[in-house]
């Protein structure tokens, strides 16, 4: 069995389990994305690291020493600029990356170009079997670098994405003019995306995926609830829905302050929630204790405590919601950042945050009555 600590009684993936059921565990499990910070990865991993010059295998080799639930492995950008086939211009900064341009200007060019783009989904050949071997391929390759962590892969709707793409201003013109074409759009990309679970799924590879969609700033959704209700919700529930077919729980993933959305959130059929940002007002205690039947993980400031405090508020903060959310009675609860390990935090922040979940256990499991439990 691969333990982050020595006391540990649960394997991963029984922590992990546990936890999405609602039941005790051993201790909090931790979950994280691990992808973009040196400083960590080259204290975790005992290299020497020059700038972003690291690979998967070396994040891989820290969330087996640190995670019971890891994001997808993703090894550093570059710095390159790029040009996608219809033609963003993108620009890469190893672990981010923003748009420089986009093939339009106004709301009629974008209109344009999504009905290519749901053109192109609705007419590209689909074939299960391959798209099953390819997903399979990967999940493999990644399991083979993070050892018995357990793998949180992504399935979208393609929402985030378009708002993205055109930008706000350009979509907020765009969804009130040709409301009919972002629609299509999102039943095509939907339908393609069901599609895809259903050849794909396969609890054994992991009994959870996360949907991101961001739609939440620092004051509240975006987009009032009207829109969500037509544009977002339906979507987001046919995605769980699918998983659920298969015996996967789905998290659901926003920025910001989408307090008013978990009751339509829910409604959707979501198990839980990632990234809850305190200084957004969304405290993981407060919520875990308000809405105890679902999972919320991503509750420890990945800024402000993170970035800027020390390793001892970090060890207080991740005790508090230890302690305080109950999750090692009732489960429901994963430590990790409400953003990423970024490139900003400390190693020694990290590493208290790790190691808080280590100190923080349930007496009540001992090594004779761990079979009890799976």
């Amino acid at each position: 069995m691969e333990k982050l600590f020595a006391a540990d009684v649960m394997t991963k993936r029984q922590r992990v389990e546990a936890a999405l059921n609602l039941q005790p565990v051993d201790r909090a499990p931790l979950l994280e994305q691990l992808s973009y910070n040196p400083r960590v990865i080259a204290e975790w991993t005992g290299k020497e690291i020059d700038g972003f010059n690291y690979t998967t295998d070396d994040i891989g080799m820290v969330a087996r020493q640190t995670m019971d639930l890891i994001m997808p492995l993703s090894a550093p950008k570059g710095t390159n600029q790029y040009t996608t086939d219809d033609g963003f211009v993108y620009q890469n900064d190893n672990w981010t990356g923003w748009h420089v341009s986009r093939p339009f200007t106004d709301e009629k060019g974008a209109r344009e170009w999504l009905r290519n783009r749901t053109k192109e989904i609705r007419e590209a050949p689909f074939d299960p079997a391959a798209v099953r071997e390819d997903y399979r391929r990967q999940m493999f390759d990644w399991q083979r670098r993070i050892g018995e962590t357990v793998i949180l892969n992504f399935s979208c709707t393609g929402f985030c994405n378009i708002y993205d793409s055109m930008g706000l201003e350009i979509f907020t013109f765009f969804q009130l003019d040709y409301p009919d074409v972002f629609e299509e759009y999102m039943k095509v990309s939907t339908e393609r995306e069901v599609a895809r679970v259903h050849a794909v799924a396969d609890r054994e590879l992991s009994p959870v995926i996360l949907i991101p969609e961001d739609f939440s700033t620092k004051q509240g959704p975006i987009f009032p609830p009207e829109f969500l209700q037509r544009f977002h919700y339906p979507y987001v529930k046919q995605v769980a829905e699918a998983w659920h077919e298969h015996g996967v729980k789905v998290l659901y993933h926003t920025d910001g302050n989408y307090r008013k959305a978990i009751p339509d959130l829910i409604a959707c059929g979501v198990e839980g929630f990632y990234c809850l940002e305190p200084n957004c007002g969304m405290d993981i205690v407060e919520l875990k204790n308000t809405w105890p039947q679902m999972v919320w993980a991503g509750g420890v400031d990945g800024v402000d405590l993170m970035e800027r405090g020390s390793p001892r508020q970090v060890r207080d903060e991740v005790r508090r919601h230890i302690v305080q959310s109950n999750v090692l009675e009732n489960g429901g609860m994963f430590v990790a950042s409400s953003s990423e390990i970024n490139p900003t935090i400390p190693p020694e922040n990290f590493r208290a945050m790790v190691e808080a979940v280590g100190e923080t256990r349930n007496p009540r499991f001992i090594e004779q009555g761990s079979e009890e439990r799976t």
